[in-house]
């Protein structure tokens, strides 16, 4: 499935690392704003959002589809207990961000993991 396919067929996003004042915050709100089901990740944000934020991907209350990364590529790996127990259709790391080691146990449980990818881009490339 390519990224258009991806972005046209799943509908609920999860934004891992975000801030609203940053580019997280940012792409967040634009697929929010064309029809998306948008929520925030951030154990660390305790203010009053656009969207929901919760402190953990577990914590979340419907099923994630596309889980939004932005983190860094060393981080990676302590997300990986939670992105098997909530099982999206695909773990999509940012632009910048890449760890194939790491991804490697949401590949085998068939999740589709893109890398070093921008949503935004992908999107308005898409639509």
């Amino acid at each position: 499935m390519n990224t258009c396919e991806i972005l046209k067929n799943y509908k609920n996003i999860a934004v891992v690392g975000y801030k609203p004042s940053r580019i997280s915050g940012e792409i967040a709100h634009i697929l929010a704003n064309s029809g998306y089901k948008v929520v925030g990740v951030n154990p660390k944000y305790s203010e009053e959002a656009p969207i929901p934020v919760y402190k953990s991907l577990l914590e979340i209350p419907f099923h994630v589809e596309i889980l939004d990364v932005f983190r860094n590529s060393d981080s990676i790996p302590e997300l990986i207990p939670d992105v098997l127990a909530i099982h999206p259709e695909v773990l999509w790391l940012q632009l910048g961000i890449r760890n194939d080691i790491a991804v490697q146990p949401a590949i085998e449980n068939g999740i589709i993991v893109i890398q070093d990818t921008c949503i935004k881009i992908e999107y308005f490339s898409c639509f």
